[in-house]
């Protein structure tokens, strides 16, 4: 019961996330947005949540989970709101200002949410536990992709009422009275550890080791002595720079996909293409997350580092083929299976890598550092693509004058939209190269990743 709430609650925080990316054509095409102004928006969003993650992680340590959880979602829930109403002024900067308040407030939810399971989870459980993080996450973006495309093409309900198409700012305001509901019931139900909801737990069980997390008697320590422990750990850092990489395929996947298809191929949001499109991306990318903290668990004997190497070198492959697709239904196969790949390292690196690393008393801010980073390189996914997806700038050249380096021809397709796979490919190899060399410096510090 405790698990399922938190869950729902991480849930709903991702319905009031990803309804930007239902919203984009309609906000740029409502005001005259380019591809770059709309970027903007993403990245002081993502930067926002990355700086967000640091900070607010360390405070989950000390707040405690519940805590945290409850400050992001009265803070989401309010800024969406917001969001919504500042459709009436249509302003630019405005737009940013609240997005970018949104992502620091959303920060507080992930290091929350991982706070307290991390004491309802020993070692040997994480992998898998990741997965299920993973699928609440992508029960989210279901969710949205679901209800924001009928919210904006109008539905009925049970058979019933009848409601016509609604202004994009309800994929805002809607999402935030789910949040609400699920919050309240949050608020009286959720505990922190076992303990608080009556369980006796023997810490020896734990396997987390003393050099990462503490020794099981160790006393709690102080933030000072946290965010040392962190900082000056490199596995972490390494780590993280992959995990960059992670979110910058990503949120190049999640923040443009929806304008894509409609850009290129003219696809309704409310047709059965996109249907299927929303709908597979969140199932199959659960299933990444499922399996490959399953593998990690059970064939890796909790290694995150090998099964997550081995990934991205398929992500890239993936990814430079779904750059020769011309067709929809070949281009929809490729989304999903990047949207595998990328939830895989995103939930192996960000949940279960993060857990190992920081042990119970540091695993808060242990995860905020690293999950930071995927918003680092999530921020590459707003203007920096959308200055490419415009198809102008030092951005456009470079990509053009590679690809017809490397492919002898210039890039097809309108605008820079036939750049827009080949973007995201570089990240790929270098996530790869990046988690190797982390496995390499655990192993000669006596650690395990």
């Amino acid at each position: 019961m405790n698990w399922g709430i938190i869950g729902l609650l991480y849930t709903s925080f991702y319905m009031c996330r990803y309804n930007f990316s239902i919203a984009n054509k309609s906000i740029a095409t409502e005001f005259g947005f380019s591809n770059e102004q709309i970027g903007w928006i993403i990245s002081v969003n993502m930067f926002a949540y990355a700086c967000g993650q640091i900070v607010n992680g360390l405070l989950a340590d000390k707040l405690g989970g519940k805590r945290a959880m409850l400050i992001g979602v009265a803070g989401t829930i309010i800024m969406n709101i917001l969001f919504g109403v500042a459709s009436f002024a249509g302003l630019l900067w405005l737009f940013v200002m609240l997005r970018g308040i949104d992502g620091y407030l959303q920060a507080f939810g992930a290091p929350g949410f991982i706070k307290i399971n991390v004491t309802w989870f020993n070692k040997r459980e994480r992998g898998k536990f990741s997965g299920i993080f993973g699928f609440m996450i992508n029960l989210g973006r279901l969710g949205i992709f679901w209800l924001g495309p009928s919210l904006l093409a109008g539905f009925t309900l049970f058979g019933m009422f009848h409601v016509d198409p609604l202004h994009w700012r309800w994929l805002f305001w809607v999402p935030s009275g789910i949040a609400m509901t699920v919050a309240i019931v949050f608020a009286f139900v959720v505990k922190n550890t076992p303990e608080e909801a009556g369980y006796h737990v023997d810490e020896l069980k734990d396997q987390d080791t003393a050099a990462n997390g503490g020794a099981s008697g160790e006393k709690e320590p102080t933030v000072k002595d946290v965010f040392l422990r962190i900082v000056s750990n490199p596995v972490i850092w390494m780590v993280a720079f992959a995990y960059a990489c992670t979110g910058t395929v990503r949120q190049s996947v999640d923040q443009w996909f929806p304008r894509y298809v409609q850009e290129v191929f003219s696809t309704d949001l409310k047709g059965p293409h996109f249907f299927w499109l929303g709908t597979l991306i969140p199932i199959v990318a659960s299933a990444g997350s499922l399996v490959s903290g399953y593998v990690s668990d059970t064939f890796a004997n909790g290694r995150r580092a090998p099964v997550a190497a081995v990934i991205y070198f398929i992500e890239t492959i993936i990814i430079i083929l779904a750059a020769q697709a011309s067709t929809l239904n070949g281009v929809i196969v490729f989304f999903i299976l990047i949207a595998f790949t990328a939830n895989s390292t995103h939930s192996l690196l960000g949940t279960a890598a993060a857990m190992d690393i920081g042990g119970k008393k540091m695993a808060g801010f242990a995860s905020g550092v690293i999950d930071s980073f995927q918003y680092f390189g999530g921020f590459l996914a707003g203007f920096l693509l959308g200055r490419l997806l415009d198809g102008k700038g030092w951005v456009f050249d470079v990509f053009s004058y590679l690809h017809n380096l490397i492919l002898g021809t210039p890039p097809e397709g309108h605008m820079g939209w036939g750049l827009y796979f080949y973007f995201m490919a570089p990240f790929g190899m270098t996530g790869c190269i990046l988690i190797l060399i982390g496995a390499r410096m655990s192993k000669k510090r006596g650690m395990t990743l």
